[in-house]
């Protein structure tokens, strides 16, 4: 008899309408060093040199962005900490969000244009109260009132229209205000906040550029570069550097490249002229890392790039940002931008996407939806309750004589989350993890993943007591390079653990990547099986452990699967005359999808054409070999 865990959670929805150098430091660089500091009398923090794993969200809009406010989200910056640590948070259909666990560290991330706009025209007696434009959001009380206000500002942050409404004085005291509530939730040692904001540019034809900005301690600007300023992220960089050499220093995170069509990873500059060495070493320099997975599906691979990878079909956002118009694969994946990398590097002698990896959520709530089976969604009162998101049917045909609301939230999910390994929960420590890409993203349970290679690791790393000491003394960690040695083949150590609140493991894998004569080759490795069991050594793969999910229940197996794995690998198919990238991906066992937990608890059949059971997963940045 199989064991089973079944999780039960009630749904109560109600609506409501109404809602440590070693160079010397600048001055700028020692002022920040103290406000980053833990407050006199407070216990000092302990660091630990074999690096612990921290989760975060880097990615939340608060009711400083413009579409958060629209949705219906009234909650703060300091709303937004306060949820991440642990407290509860009302939604604005009126069910409390609350965390299983706080997070570690997190950044709020508002819209930069329109920063705390739409507050102020929600107010009669503001500047921009008597605008046309804010007397229809006032007015607007449903769902498609407000998505009809939301479309109708978009036409002003595209520049459809003359912007006779930004008053930048209101975004500037906004920004004051998310730069306070971040210092005022900065716990060094116990949480970790970064200050932080959205650059939300995009192509004419919503070819989505996103990027969150990521200010390392308290040296911040005055106010931020946004897509107002410009829209190409090569200015972006540009400000960027001008803000570092002034001793604020940040980085760029691109998001939802997924539904980019094609422009986050391209193979020319932003205005459509060829890349070049300087244009790659300013890249990197800028962006050290991309978010892979959010609550908008997620950006690894599509199985029109991965035709043979069995698990490429994984919460696909098939369309673009804020638009119904499709986006295309080539160009829009990160395993495709790092092979393309390769290309570019044989071909042309530099390499733009040599990034790594985090998650996070995108939340337009303040809060992080991380859990299928406790899952509020992203837009406020848009995607409330099942019905408006699709997985429920409407109690009448909707406008087109469908059963079932036209949403494009029926494509998104309960993701996700970034982790990083560092020494301690502080500012200096886990932004420096970002920096050298020991970062790696879950798409939402907060399972470890841990990836070195070297040439001395040794088989019995798994075992010895020593043995991340010795993995970091004799290999190199995710996110580095790793030098071919004539004659050798490296060592791969993998580990990972189940997380505390989610199903068993059912596998890792190893994802190597490299470029043959320009064009892009791929293989996909078992390398630790659930069970006991050994990957099969033509196929590479795991058996079968047997996992399964009663989709009348969404109770799913508990005596199979492993709460953790590791192993050591070498690659069988080595060349080392080729420069390759390894990552890891880990898969837990299935479990029900959010769209299915909505349909249990309606006492509906589940709609055939969603996924009905999703397998929860993490991924490591990657390990390039090269010569």
């Amino acid at each position: 008899m199989a064991k089973w865990k079944h999780w039960l959670w009630p749904l109560a929805i109600t609506m409501a309408l109404n809602a440590c150098s070693e160079h010397s430091e600048s001055p700028d660089q020692a002022a920040a060093a103290a406000a980053d500091a833990p407050p006199a009398g407070a216990s000092p923090v302990l660091r630990n040199l074999e690096r612990n794993a921290y989760f975060g969200d880097l990615h939340v809009h608060t009711a400083y962005s413009f579409d958060a406010f629209i949705f219906g989200t009234r909650a703060t910056p300091a709303d937004a900490y306060r949820f991440a640590k642990g407290e509860a948070l009302t939604h604005p259909a009126g069910m409390t969000m609350q965390l299983a666990a706080p997070l570690d560290f997190q950044a709020v991330t508002d819209h930069a244009i329109y920063l705390g706009m739409v507050g102020a025209m929600f107010d009669a007696d503001s500047s921009v109260g008597q605008h046309p434009a804010a007397i229809a959001i006032r007015e607007a009380k449903t769902a498609e009132a407000r998505t009809a206000a939301f479309q109708n500002i978009i036409r002003y942050l595209r520049g459809e229209v003359e912007d006779d409404l930004w008053d930048r004085a209101i975004s500037k005291d906004a920004w004051d205000e998310v730069i306070r509530a971040a210092e005022a939730h900065n716990d060094p040692g116990r949480f970790t906040t970064f200050v932080g904001y959205e650059y939300t540019s995009s192509g004419l034809a919503f070819e989505n550029l996103h990027r969150n900005v990521i200010f390392k301690n308290s040296q911040v600007p005055a106010a931020p570069f946004d897509a107002g300023m410009s829209r190409n992220p090569e200015d972006l960089w540009d400000w960027m550097d001008a803000e570092r050499a002034a001793g604020r220093e940040s980085l760029a995170i691109p998001h939802n490249s997924n539904g980019s069509n094609g422009w986050m990873f391209r193979d020319v500059a932003y205005e459509g002229g060829p890349m070049d060495a300087d244009y790659a070493d300013q890249r990197m320099r800028n962006e050290p890392i991309v978010e892979i997975t959010q609550v908008k599906g997620t950006s690894d691979t599509h199985p029109a790039l991965s035709p043979n990878d069995e698990w490429a079909n994984f919460e696909i956002m098939t369309v673009r940002v804020a638009s119904t118009l499709a986006s295309q694969p080539e160009g829009s994946y990160v395993r495709e931008a790092w092979q393309n990398g390769l290309i570019m590097e044989q071909t042309r002698g530099f390499n733009p996407y040599r990034f790594g990896v985090i998650g996070s959520s995108d939340t337009h709530n303040a809060a992080g939806s991380f859990k299928e089976y406790d899952y509020w969604s992203k837009t406020g009162m848009l995607d409330a309750t099942p019905e408006l998101r699709g997985s429920v049917p409407l109690d009448e045909p909707g406008p087109n004589g469908g059963i079932h609301a036209a949403s494009r939230a029926s494509e998104w999910g309960a993701s996700g989350l970034a982790g990083a390994w560092a020494e301690s929960n502080t500012r200096e420590d886990i932004y420096a993890a970002f920096r050298r890409k020991e970062t790696f993203a879950t798409s939402g349970p907060r399972m470890r993943v841990r990836f070195f290679a070297g040439y001395g690791l040794g088989a019995d790393i798994t075992t010895r007591a020593d043995g991340i000491a010795h993995a970091y003394a004799s290999g190199v960690p995710m996110g580095s390079d790793l030098a071919v040695q004539d004659g050798a083949t490296p060592e791969f150590f993998v580990w990972a653990t189940q997380a505390a609140d989610s199903a068993p493991l059912q596998r890792i894998q190893v994802i190597k990547g490299w470029a043959d004569n320009g064009e892009r080759r791929e293989a996909v490795y078992d390398v630790a099986c659930s069970g006991g069991g050994r990957p099969d050594p033509v196929s590479h793969r795991c058996p079968d452990n047997g996992a399964r999910v009663d989709l009348a229940t969404c109770a799913y197996s508990l005596d199979v699967g492993a709460g953790e794995l590791s192993a050591t690998w070498r690659d069988p198919d080595f060349d080392a005359s080729q420069t390759a990238f390894y990552y890891v991906r880990v898969l837990e066992n299935p479990t029900c999808r959010w769209s299915t937990w909505d349909a249990v608890r309606a006492g509906v059949t589940p709609r055939e054409d969603m996924p009905a059971t999703i397998q929860e997963r993490a991924w490591s940045s990657p390990i390039w070999v090269r010569r």
